[in-house]
């Protein structure tokens, strides 16, 4: 069955080219289907398309199509083209002519697009509250850490004191803005699409802002052409947020990995969290931070990627969008797996509390020792010429303790301040509001 099917039958080999994951792709965007479909007979309704008891029994079996989409029982059948196809197949069969009115006002473009955003503002969702509890654990261990030395590095050379405390915490602040671009490209995402149709709206009176409101979008997408171009542009301004995090955790995973290292050994990961060598019978292998790497280079590439796919494309649909999906709609689970996993791996690694007892680190305190000098009194560049002296001729001695109080630094964190901000920026997606429509929709509430 195909929606826009009448007396020729598309070639085989034709159909199976043009179709390729397509249908794979649409179970992940079934239940928003069904909610887009709620929303939009609703308003078809309420403009005099649909009659009340029309309305009645569509809701009521678009709420049994809706169980079955989250249950994993359903399918989209062979021969069915896609999602839209399938709920519309299922609406008829069960109702007959009247499971046929759903489509009025609509086109499978903007169809696809209101299911897409529906989809990406869901699986935000789930990456805001992964990032976040990987937040709660990089701060708790800076914090757990705060007075535990490390050397920090230059050009991979010894250079200053640096600590745990600020290492964990880095990466918790860098967490924080990556959270700051998905906001953004989450307010792209929840704007509504649906009443565009194919691009070009439609000559029925339809009420877009009921739609609007009915779904929890933010605003609509007010011009049709805008919104039909933005079919890839929303794909690829969500792929840049993922990146981002991607970014921050490929940069984690590889001072992990490093770190673990007998040549560093600053830190030691959970023997049940590595893996062995067939024929080395000592090794502890980093396996799940260097695929983590990989995994978060991979989605690095994904802007790049939808890019190519949307790149010279003129206003208006175009079927090659349709390879959009196969790329963008997996990301989110790798995404989170990857979270998951470093959370989990964050939380248990072992610290080295003694590394700076090796003399071979004593040189990162000649700042500290310039800066002493200069506190007595001594100009600058004549106590880092001192400083600088004694270290040539081996002479140069240090305590090995920090004296450092500004914000952000090894004596005063901040992980308070950057916990703020990360609420602050997790209460405006107003994910509440959202949840609040669905379960309204579903009559849930």
């Amino acid at each position: 069955m195909k929606l826009w099917e009448k007396s020729v039958q598309v070639n085989k080999d034709v159909e199976s080219y043009t179709v390729g994951r397509d249908q794979e792709m649409d179970i992940y965007l079934a239940p928003y289907d069904v909610l887009g479909s709620m929303a939009h007979i609703t308003m078809l309704e309420s403009v005099g398309l649909l009659g009340k008891d029309e309305l009645s029994i569509l809701l009521a079996e678009l709420k049994t199509i809706y169980k079955q989409t989250v249950s994993g029982d359903f399918t989209i059948e062979d021969g069915i083209e896609d999602v839209h196809s399938q709920v519309e197949l299922m609406l008829t069969r069960k109702l007959g002519d009247t499971g046929k009115k759903i489509h009025s006002g609509r086109s499978r473009n903007d169809q696809v697009l209101v299911d897409l955003k529906l989809f990406t503002r869901d699986r935000i969702h789930m990456l805001v509250e992964s990032v976040s509890k990987l937040i709660d654990v990089l701060l708790e261990q800076s914090n757990k850490y705060k007075d535990v030395l490390m050397p920090g590095y230059t050009h991979l050379q010894i250079a200053m004191p640096s600590s745990f405390g600020l290492w964990f915490g880095a990466y918790a602040e860098s967490l924080v803005d990556d959270l700051q671009l998905l906001l953004a490209a989450y307010k792209v995402c929840n704007r509504n699409p649906l009443g565009s149709a194919a691009g070009y709206g439609s000559s029925f009176p339809l009420n877009r802002q009921m739609t609007t409101d009915l779904l929890g979008f933010d605003s609509m997408d007010y011009n049709v052409v805008y919104a039909q171009m933005g079919r890839g542009k929303m794909e690829r301004t969500v792929a840049f947020a993922i990146a981002g995090i991607a970014g921050t955790l490929s940069k984690l995973s590889y001072d992990a990995c490093m770190f673990n290292s007998q040549n560093f050994g600053f830190i030691k990961l959970p023997d049940e969290y590595t893996t062995g060598s067939s024929i080395m019978p000592h090794k502890k292998n980093p396996d799940v931070f260097e695929l983590t790497r990989a995994k978060c280079n991979k989605l690095q590439a994904l802007p790049t990627d939808i890019t190519f796919i949307i790149n010279n494309l003129p206003s208006g649909y175009f079927r090659d969008l349709q390879l959009i999906k196969e790329l963008f709609i997996p990301s989110f689970e790798e995404m989170n797996d990857c979270l998951q996993m470093v959370a989990r791996m964050m939380g248990e690694v072992k610290i080295n509390e003694h590394i700076l007892d090796d003399p071979k680190y004593l040189l990162i305190f000649s700042v500290e020792e310039v800066n002493r000098l200069v506190l007595e009194g001594v100009p600058f560049r004549d106590a880092y010429k001192q400083v600088g002296l004694e270290i040539e001729n081996g002479n140069f001695v240090h305590d090995k303790t920090v004296h450092h109080t500004h914000e952000g630094s090894i004596g005063n964190l901040c992980n308070d301040h950057i916990d703020i901000l990360r609420q602050q920026i997790v209460d405006q997606f107003e994910f509440e509001k959202v949840i609040s429509a669905e379960k309204k929709l579903l009559g849930e509430i």
